[in-house]
């Protein structure tokens, strides 16, 4: 009968959701783009700041991830200044397929409502048409065929907020599909990364990160002694919601290649990321600790029940 728990809806997908656009017909779904790039299989606790996913995992190369797994070749590149940036861009743009620009600064997108100035959150989108005065791209944060001013774009797109960003100017262009690599193919060829990263094994993440059932223990104690106002408003406006989604989309992924036992700890993760919304919310913050603490352990035993199915 398959699984009647499915989460379909909207979220902060903006990398999957942009490489959708970008691969065209016939490319996977943006639930399975985003398991592929590894993004729900752990969690870090970056200078004080939340985040379901892996310990030094990221955006950038969760995407070279994904894009490898299915059989693509792309070329990545960054600039040395807007005028490089533009030149680049122009010429990605006449293959005619569009380029997946990012990370930008979402602060800087002011075609977005109250985004005035830099908030520190990295976004994707992907690019379709650019003149002298305007960019046209498709931001996948709701607004289909918006524009900036030249000037704008290219000030978020320098990306000078980003921690992780390892170029100014960051696109991917020229796409070429080079073997055809089904999803549950993919998925499965994921399956040793997603238990790296599990294991806290996948990246180096910066000094003083925690990752695993240890920032998730560190972080339930934080949520016991206050929340900051910045990082209430992480986790409320974005982490938890990401969060569980990955993981739903992870359980629905393990489930479809036969991986019953994962599925179902995958589900319970879910579950336990998307209840902390409202007690988050609320102030609830023994609830919040409680759920985190009964969500810490399922890492390794999600790594264990992958691992018994790929050995």
């Amino acid at each position: 009968m398959g699984r009647m728990d499915r989460y379909i809806g909207s979220g902060p997908y903006c990398y999957a959701n942009s490489l959708a656009m970008v691969l065209g017909p016939g490319a996977p779904p943006p639930a399975v783009l985003e398991v592929l790039t590894g993004s729900p299989f752990g969690f870090e606790l970056l200078a004080g700041l939340p985040f379901f996913d892996p310990y030094g995992w990221d955006p950038d190369r969760g995407l070279d991830d994904a894009i490898g797994l299915l059989g693509w070749s792309f070329r990545r590149t960054g600039a040395a200044g807007g005028a490089e940036a533009l030149a680049t861009l122009r010429a990605a743009l006449r293959s005619g397929r569009p380029a997946l620009v990012g990370p930008v600064e979402m602060g800087l997108f002011r075609h977005q409502p109250f985004m005035n100035g830099p908030i520190g959150a990295d976004h994707f989108v992907a690019v379709l048409e650019v003149d002298d005065d305007l960019v046209r791209f498709h931001d996948p944060h709701g607004f289909p065929y918006a524009t900036l001013p030249v000037a704008d774009f290219l000030a978020a797109w320098r990306a000078e907020t980003i921690a992780y960003r390892s170029t100014e100017y960051t696109i991917r262009f020229d796409f070429h599909h080079d073997r055809a690599v089904g999803a549950d193919t993919a998925l499965r060829a994921a399956l040793p990364g997603a238990v790296a990263w599990l294991r806290g094994e996948g990246g180096t993440p910066p000094p003083g990160t925690l990752g695993g059932a240890e920032g998730v223990q560190a972080f339930a104690a934080q949520v016991e002694a206050g929340l900051p106002d910045g990082v209430h408003g992480h986790l409320v406006h974005f982490a938890i919601r990401c969060g569980a989604r990955r993981l739903a989309d992870a359980a629905d992924a393990l489930d479809g290649l036969g991986l019953a036992e994962a599925a179902e700890i995958a589900t319970h993760q879910a579950r336990l990321v998307g209840g902390l919304q409202y007690p988050v919310m609320t102030g609830d913050t023994k609830t919040a600790a409680a759920l985190l603490r009964e969500l810490a352990p399922t890492y390794e035993a999600l790594a264990v029940a992958i691992d018994k199915d790929i050995r």
